[in-house]
């Protein structure tokens, strides 16, 4: 079994074995011809549980054969031009080199003598990333594995800098449109959901100011302390972008700690074109930031950014095994001391090797790339008689439902906006999202793919209506 260990006798193997699961992989992205098969829960259940994991196959060819049947074949493709769901990219090529790269070497980000070089590489990358924002010089943080673990990471630094003795006064203000990671946060960090206030949100999904504003002084007047406000450069649903500027301003009246979660936003950071749409987001305490949304990098790539170093104080802890506090004062530096995980992957080094290959322009023209193509679809749902669109894109979503000329029974329609998401996910022809605008039931693409045209979303459309106007021809018959 001593062969299979990675090390400097199985270097030949290791190449080989690696060459030909390229090899695998390569052929499969360069024949799909749709982003899904459509297989059903049912159908591959079934396959996967009738294999015994305590009898290996011993050969890496079989098990690339069974790799197949089991996972490649009926992959979810994000590569595909008409994969247009969830916030997941396409991703590039430099970014998979270092993913390949960071697994054979296996370094561990905690500790300066498990990572050596990457450690630096990880924090020259952290202050890259804060100088684009504007922080400051006294900036830092540290990669996580997504938004949901910088923002939780974010609203724990605030929660400790409100300095109260008494959690349940705390509150956190989010529009209604914000990340649900927000309430799962406060959950996590004792104060229950019913510490975040809900801002409403104007015409364009970006939190009203003036409400805001409301919510702020009702929260002083009732004797109850403002831990946060947490505004969204990208919600998940619609790409909007709150007003940061003005919140900016209000948190710096009430004095309340700003939190910008641009998991999705973050990629106008490299943008030529849309820079302006984060203005105000300097002026934040902490900012999170997801490169593999918006920077076309495998998951998991992603960061949570502070104004004052320091805070990260409150996520220290000290052991003697692994970072005893001796090595501060000797100036060792450990990212266990900044970081909520202890072992963690070398994920800055993907960045590292898309920056240093096609440079933050390059990465910047693909995230335009995708925002005109939603303008472009934004403009064919506009002009459709058959379908409602939500609102102009700011980023790369549009949140829209089809209409159906002889239907006015909204819950029918929603029922039919439904039934064509479920339907087209299950011929694997195009996969799309689904969502609730004003408590009706709504379809949404996800624009990440610069391989994507507005050709595909003309013809997508096009799918989703004939699936919806199947099933509503269907209903009636029932009816009748």
């Amino acid at each position: 079994m001593r062969s299979h260990l990675l090390n400097g006798l199985t270097a030949e193997h290791y190449r080989s074995s690696v060459i030909e699961g390229v090899e695998r992989v390569a052929a499969k992205l360069a024949t799909t011809d749709r982003p899904f098969t459509g297989v059903t829960v049912d159908a591959l259940s079934p396959r996967i549980d009738a294999i015994d994991l305590d009898r290996p196959l011993g050969d890496t060819a079989a098990v690339l054969d069974e790799l197949e049947e089991v996972y490649l074949r009926d992959a979810v493709y994000f590569h595909h031009p008409r994969y247009l769901a969830h916030l997941n990219c396409p991703v590039v090529i430099p970014a998979v080199l270092g993913e390949a790269v960071l697994s054979a070497v296996n370094s561990s980000l905690d500790t300066w003598d498990q990572s050596a070089g990457g450690t630096l590489i990880e924090r020259k990358l952290i202050d890259w990333t804060a100088a684009r924002i504007g922080l400051g010089p006294a900036a830092d943080g540290v990669f996580t594995s997504g938004g949901t673990q910088s923002n939780l990471q974010a609203l724990l630094l605030a929660r400790e800098e409100a300095k109260t003795d008494s959690v349940a006064r705390l509150r956190i203000f989010a529009s209604e449109v914000s990340h649900f990671s927000v309430k799962k946060s406060a959950r996590l960090l004792g104060l229950g959901q019913e510490a975040v206030v809900p801002v409403p949100v104007d015409h364009d999904k970006r939190m009203q100011t003036v409400a805001l504003a409301h919510e702020l002084e009702r929260c002083r007047r009732d004797g109850l302390v403002p831990m946060t406000v947490v505004a969204t450069a990208g919600t998940t649903d619609f790409g909007s972008i709150d007003p940061l500027p003005e919140i900016a301003e209000l948190c710096a009246q009430y004095g309340v700690w700003l939190h910008v979660d641009a998991a999705y936003g973050c990629g106008l950071l490299a943008s030529l074109k849309r820079r302006d749409r984060l203005a105000g987001i300097e002026r934040a305490d902490s900012v999170t930031v997801d490169y593999h949304k918006s920077f076309f990098q495998p998951v998991s790539s992603s960061a949570v950014l502070v104004r004052d170093a320091a805070t990260l104080r409150h996520a220290t802890y000290h052991a003697e095994y692994l970072n005893p506090r001796r090595m501060v004062r000797e100036r060792i530096p450990n990212q266990v001391d900044k970081s909520l995980q202890t072992t963690r992957r070398f994920d800055a080094l993907k960045l590292w090797m898309t920056l240093r290959v096609m440079g933050a322009d390059g990465i910047g023209r693909l995230f335009d790339e995708v925002c005109d193509l939603a303008h472009e679809g934004w403009r064919l749902l506009a002009a459709d008689p058959r379908f409602d669109v939500v609102v102009e894109p700011t980023l790369s979503t549009l949140v829209f439902r089809y209409i159906p000329a002889a239907v006015t029974d909204p819950a029918e329609i929603d029922r039919a906006n439904l039934h064509a998401r479920k339907a087209l996910f299950a011929s694997g022809d195009a996969v799309v999202a689904g969502t609730k605008a004003g408590g009706r039931h709504y379809l949404k693409l996800t624009l990440l793919n610069p391989e994507t045209r507005a050709a595909d979303i003309a013809a997508v459309l096009d799918l989703i209506a004939g699936h919806a106007e199947q099933y509503l021809g269907e209903s009636l018959d029932r009816a009748s």
